[in-house]
């Protein structure tokens, strides 16, 4: 009788660490901060629907990998943008920079699928690879990169990127550009140099209505607003 009381309290003690684990992950959006997404081919089916009408999540912007390297095009990401925009959401793209490909073929890949006219927020650059080039030669890489893509599209690029990676290879490098940093835990990220970060990509486990399987959440932080990120229209 004893072993089944505590069979039974052991049970029960894990249903309620599971309903409480549960709840750790979807009370990150239960914060006054501006919340968003970032989602590529790798969530598989959206119901972007879904997605848009979650009153539990107060999602007020979503970045969708568009290409990568010189040619590389995320599958999913046409219908994805189109899908996301038709249920109001405001879109942004980004591009995962290869540094050792050269830079004007992976402008021209973007811009191939990254319409300024369509986008609603600017662009992000994802850097999170070296590609095997020294230290001064992936920031002359990164640069000359980013400069192309603000005379493309009239406005400077975020960046994004992780804590540990900005920290050896980039501090002090990334001067006038809003910073993106990845930092999967309860503390906020800090850099090397100081540097004011725009955002803060707080975790890769992230669930929510309309995914199946994980998202990668993150937060505006200070008093970062969504003004600062959207793409000015051209006619």
């Amino acid at each position: 009788m004893m072993q089944k009381r505590l069979s039974l309290i052991l049970v029960c003690l894990s249903f309620f660490l599971g309903i409480k684990a549960q709840y750790y992950i979807q009370c990150e959006d239960t914060c006054n901060h501006i919340h968003g997404l970032d989602m590529s081919h790798y969530q598989g089916n959206v119901w972007w629907e879904t997605v848009a009408e979650n009153s539990n999540h107060k999602l007020n912007y979503v970045y969708l990998k568009a290409t990568e390297g010189g040619s590389r095009i995320d599958k999913r990401y046409l219908e994805n943008i189109e899908a996301a925009q038709r249920y109001g959401m405001n879109v942004g793209s980004y591009h995962f920079y290869r540094p050792a490909q050269p830079q004007a073929d992976q402008v021209r890949n973007f811009r191939m699928q990254c319409r300024p006219q369509e986008q609603d927020l600017i662009p992000m650059v994802d850097i999170e690879t070296t590609g095997g080039l020294s230290t001064a030669a992936l920031r002359d890489s990164l640069q000359k990169f980013l400069v192309l893509m603000t005379k493309e599209y009239g406005v400077k690029p975020l960046v994004y990127t992780y804590t540990n990676f900005y920290n050896r290879y980039l501090s002090g490098a990334l001067d006038g550009y809003k910073l993106f940093i990845a930092q999967y835990s309860s503390k906020e990220p800090e850099l090397n140099d100081g540097r004011d970060i725009f955002a803060w990509q707080y975790t890769g486990k992230g669930h929510i209505n309309g995914v199946n399987g994980y998202v990668d959440k993150s937060r505006l932080m200070g008093r970062h607003s969504m003004r600062e990120i959207r793409f000015p229209k051209r006619r």
